[in-house]
């Protein structure tokens, strides 16, 4: 499977974004998917999680702000960020909740004023 993100940018502080991650191939609507991010000097983390089913999940530091989505039928994972914080700057990139794929080359969040 390539998964290939999208959508990063620079906003302000208290901005939104909305990142999207294509799918390859025919296995995308059988499993949990997540989004994960990495700041620079850290170590890449879950920030939000979805089932097959569309159940979701959410690192507290991004509840509230953050919704994750899917589209099964275009293969598309989908982060709606809203009222964002310099604190979320980071690559963003998505993958299986459980175990990986080869990861994609992310996107880039950058909230600064």
């Amino acid at each position: 499977v390539r998964l290939v993100e999208s959508g990063g940018g620079l906003v302000q502080p208290g901005g939104s974004l909305r990142l999207s991650c294509a799918a390859s191939g025919n296995r995308f609507s059988l499993y949990a998917m997540g989004w994960y991010r990495q700041a620079p000097g850290k170590q890449r983390e879950l920030v939000a999680a979805i089932t097959a089913a569309g159940n979701t999940n959410y690192a507290d530091s991004v509840k509230g702000r953050f919704t994750i989505s899917r589209d099964n039928v275009k293969k598309t994972l989908y982060l709606q960020m809203n009222s964002l914080k310099p604190e979320d700057t980071a690559a963003y990139y998505c993958n299986r909740d459980g175990p990986l794929w080869t990861w994609g080359q992310g996107t880039q969040v950058t909230v600064s004023s």
